[in-house]
């Protein structure tokens, strides 16, 4: 069974950074593309960062100029870098497979607020 657990989460204001890490256990990330997923406050999860294994990343166009995403596949760790932040940025961040194969952790809160 994979297991996933996201950190870094925190309150910052905007134009702030943060930077999140996922850890997954089992053998499944070495071989999946991994995403990051957001959920807002009263809104559906989104995926907003995409990383296949051999580093092509994808976004949102939300996102897009702001967020990079990495992989360090020997570790088994994702991480989202998170620049210029905004308001609507604020939500629980999740990270899994492409396509959410793995149950998914307890995420890690994000609030963009001043």
């Amino acid at each position: 069974q994979v297991l996933l657990v996201e950190s870094g989460g925190g309150v910052v204001q905007p134009g702030g950074s943060l930077r999140l890490s996922c850890t997954a256990s089992g053998s499944l990330f070495s071989s999946r593309t991994m995403a990051w997923y957001r959920q807002p406050p009263g809104k559906r999860r989104e995926r907003v960062a995409v990383i296949t294994v051999g580093g092509s990343t994808n976004y949102v166009d939300s996102v897009k100029g702001r967020f990079t995403i990495s992989r360090d596949n020997a570790k088994n760790t994702v991480a989202l870098q998170m620049n210029s932040l905004k308001p609507e940025d604020t939500g629980a961040y999740y990270c899994n497979t492409v396509s959410a194969e793995a149950y998914w952790g307890q995420g890690t809160q994000v609030t963009v607020s001043s």
